[in-house]
């Protein structure tokens, strides 16, 4: 037997927060599919979110098709070419940094997880196109978001070992200072990198401009990821691993 919730029939969202959840659900009243609402709400929660969730790390999907047939994208970036014990012993480092540009020594994945995703979204019968699906993550970091009680205080709790992070400052410092809860946070640059993506297609953050723009500030801050390392880098479709348990017994409603 089907169950909605009340008004709910055409499919529900949900993130971590309300901004992406909105995001998610005017997709859906457009006529996207589940996975296209996931792609929207991925680039949203980027924007509102940036402290648990951004375009540097990882990203896992699970994407349960029609058939019943579970399949995973798997956007886990790989070490880059010059991240060798060598290349750490050289900087005179016994273990791998945790912050720094050192510490940034593995592949941003979670893009290449949207391509696939994107792929898999026009596979079950998705028409939209990129541009709407991010469009509204663009506005958002154009036109500013308001910073939650956890970006304020994360900040203020890692401000120490972020400071000298190249960019750090004037991304989620405005005025120098730690964002009050409730500020407004403008990511200018952000939008105008959604927007290329959106114009030449998500393999631009890869190789294309983006690619290229990301490789020259990673060679810049000495980072061992190299251009070539996101040129190759490609994510994946795999078989969930899976475990079968023993159902439990139903027990009869009163």
């Amino acid at each position: 037997m089907n169950l909605h919730s009340a008004g709910h029939r055409r499919g529900v969202v949900a993130a971590p927060h309300a901004a992406a959840v909105e995001d998610g659900r005017a997709i859906l009243a457009e006529g996207g599919n589940a996975i296209e609402a996931m792609l929207a709400m991925a680039a949203s929660i980027a924007v509102v979110y940036p402290h648990m969730n951004h375009l540097g790390g990882d990203g896992f999907w699970l994407i349960r098709e029609p058939s019943g047939r579970v399949r995973a994208l798997m956007g886990a970036g790989p070490a880059g070419a010059k991240a060798t014990q060598r290349f750490y012993r050289d900087a005179s480092y016994d273990e791998i940094p945790t912050r720094g540009p050192l510490a940034a020594l593995t592949v941003p994945a979670a893009v290449g997880a949207w391509l696939r995703a994107q792929e898999a979204a026009k596979g079950q019968g998705g028409k939209l196109p990129l541009e709407m699906l991010l469009t509204p993550a663009i506005g958002r970091a154009r036109d500013g978001y308001v910073v939650t009680r956890s970006q304020a205080r994360l900040t203020a709790e890692k401000l120490p070992e972020m400071e000298k992070a190249a960019g750090f400052k004037k991304a989620f410092l405005p005025d120098g200072k730690v964002p009050d809860i409730g500020a407004r946070l403008k990511q200018t640059e952000f939008a105008a990198t959604l927007e290329q993506l959106a114009r030449a297609g998500l393999d631009d953050f890869y190789r294309g401009d983006v690619g290229r723009e990301i490789g020259t500030d990673l060679d810049r801050i000495g980072s061992p990821v190299t251009r070539a390392d996101l040129e190759k880098y490609r994510a994946t479709v795999a078989e969930p691993l899976s475990v079968t348990s023993r159902r439990q017994a139903r027990v009869p409603r009163p």
